[in-house]
């Protein structure tokens, strides 16, 4: 089934991805993709190596605390 992912935080979307989903594997891939998508999206903010090497230790994880992510039909 093709599904739209979408991670909110605070009322914004901070993620929108479009994946094929059609069990356990296939699901566990759009997340990890996304988890990937938003790490690399956090590091190309950075506007120094002092502020890549920072954005290197903070935890995605922490970012994502009270974020709704939801998958909808595409």
């Amino acid at each position: 089934m093709k599904v739209r992912l979408q991670i909110h935080k605070g009322g914004i979307a901070i993620y929108e991805g479009f994946y094929t989903v059609s069990d356990a594997e296939s699901f566990g891939k759009a997340c990890a993709d996304a988890w990937t998508q938003l790490r690399e999206m956090h590091m190309a903010r950075a506007t120094s190596v002092g502020a890549l090497y920072e954005a290197l230790d903070e935890q995605l994880l922490d970012k994502l605390l009270g974020a709704e992510i939801s998958f909808s039909k595409a």
